[in-house]
This record gives structure tokens, sequence and C-alpha cells, in this order.
């Protein structure tokens, strides 16, 4: 025999009315907790009544007391709404207490040289908090990931997502500190010689300093390596394998070093910015806003 399942459509609402009524004993008190007048507070009951087909409550002048079946109700309501509330209190520790897990998304090489000494001195200073971190030069879709903070280089805007700026940076056009390209004076005599490309910075976007001129160079000629890692696309252009176009945060230390040479060196890219997202701060817990806060305050000075 299969029984038939009756759909109910009282809400949660009525039910907290009914069970609210039962705990105190009377109307009256519960119209004060639920702050609610007495002619809402009964209608609701009569409608669960109603759609539960089912007598609650019994009620007379003097008091309000529960029918065998509104007891059995009750009882059942009582463990529910007291889950409910230890999953609120819960939720709220969760929110207001510097504990828990961030997870954090960021770009390989951008993110380790800009934020690793980061990570672990806020770890320290905040050690009932623990980071997940995911490096990765794809753009892995954030929400479906359930990031909390992401940093992002270059045209970082998402739906509902407040994007901080951190740093700017350019490209500039490298050698080896081996070799003499100094006769190099314009992008389109770059064709002629061996290059080293990472797709991520395709194509070369140059600007001349003085004049503005642009030029959006596509290297197909001659290219010696194709990678998709930073490091691996400057580390080769040290040993001489081609001239590449690599971020300044990178190649000037090395410069300096006497490692790489600027080619063209009247030559860069527009400016980008290195940025944080994340979403709203009234609504993020508060480990997340103390990781957004430390973050900022090391950058935006």
């Amino acid at each position: 025999m299969v029984t038939k399942m009756i759909k109910s459509n009282y809400s949660l609402d009525d039910l907290r009315c009914f069970y609210m009524i039962a705990k105190m004993g009377s109307y009256k008190k519960a119209t004060k907790h639920l702050d609610m007048p007495l002619s809402t507070l009964s209608r609701r009951i009569r409608h669960l009544e109603s759609d539960l087909q089912l007598r609650l409550l019994n009620r007379d002048a003097h008091r309000v007391t529960l029918t065998p079946i509104g007891e059995h109700y009750y009882n059942r309501c009582h463990i529910m709404f007291n889950e409910l509330t230890n999953i609120e209190q819960d939720l709220q520790e969760e929110k207001n207490l510097p504990a828990g897990k961030i997870r954090v998304s960021a770009p390989i090489h951008s993110g380790k040289t800009f934020l690793s000494h980061l990570f672990s001195d806020f770890l320290l200073k905040y050690p009932e908090i623990q980071l997940d971190l995911r490096f990765s030069n794809t753009l892995i879709d954030i929400e479906a990931e359930g990031i909390d903070v992401a940093f992002r280089m270059k045209n970082p805007a998402i739906d509902n997502w407040i994007v901080r700026e951190l740093k700017l940076t350019r490209n500039i056009l490298c050698c080896s500190s081996l070799q003499n390209l100094d006769h190099i004076k314009h992008p389109e005599q770059l064709c002629l010689y061996p290059k080293v490309t990472c797709f991520r910075l395709l194509p070369w976007q140059l600007i001349e300093r003085k004049t503005g001129q642009r030029c959006d160079y596509q290297p197909n000629d001659l290219v010696r390596l194709e990678v998709d890692e930073i490091q691996i696309m400057t580390e080769s252009v040290k040993k001489g394998v081609g001239i590449s176009y690599i971020p300044d945060y990178l190649a000037l230390p090395m410069i300096e070093k006497g490692e790489l040479k600027r080619v063209l060196s009247g030559w860069e890219s527009e400016e980008q910015a290195f940025s944080m997202l994340y979403r709203d701060r009234e609504n993020i817990p508060l480990r997340v806003r103390l990781f957004v806060d430390y973050v900022l305050t090391h950058f935006v000075k």
C-alpha cells in the first residue's frame, strides 16, 4: 500500500509562531517575543492548523494548552529550532572570530613575488587562521572555486566583487647581458632575432615614451621557446636564448645585477595594475576582512 504524501503550504515562520506560543504558554508573551500583533499571530496559527488539518492548541479565556498531537508537534519543533539556533550561533562565531580558512587565488609568479612574505607574516599574526593558496596562471572561476580573495593582473573586474589596485607594473624588452642589441631602433626589427615568448604576454604591446607611438608586435618569427611560466621565460633570456617581453618587477632587479639588458629602452608597455578582489566588506567574515586590511596596509601608502 502506497501512502499519499500531503504537500503543506505553511511557512517556517508559521511553525515558529506555534513553537513560541507552546514554549511560553501564552499568545500575549509570544507576541512580545515575536514583535507581532495578536491578530496576526492568531491568523497564522489558524492557517497552520487549517493547512495541517490538525488542532494543535486548546484555547480558552485563561490559558493555552497543547493537544496531544500539538505536544508531539512541539517536541519535534523544539529539536529543529534548537538546532537552527545552534547553527546560527556557529555561523555568527565563524563570521566574527579571527579564525578559520581563507581561500586565496593568485597568478603563479606575480603572486609569489609580491605576496609570499605577506602570507607568512599574516599567519604568524593570526595563529587561528589558515590560508588555502591556489597559484595558477589560468584565469579560474573564483565563484565556482569558492575563493575568498583573488589577486589578478590586468582586467580584473568581476560583478559584485570589489577591486583594489595594489601595484602598477610595465613590461619591457630584454636580452642577455652578453648580447649587444643597441642597434635595434624599432620593434619591427625584432623579426630578425631569436625570441622567447609567454602565451599570457602576447602580443608585445609597446609605446614609445617620448613620441607616444604605439606598436602591437606579434612575435611569430624565430621563436625559440614558448612557455606558460614567466620565470622559465626569464631564465632562458638570461642564458641568451632570445629576446623577450618581461614584467619590470622581475626584469629590473636582474638588470641591476648585470644579468639582463634592455632592448629598445625607449619602448615599454602601458602600466597595468596588480589588483586584489574580494566581496562586499559588510558581508565577509572577520578573518577575510583582517586579511584584506593586512594586504592593503602593505601596498596602499
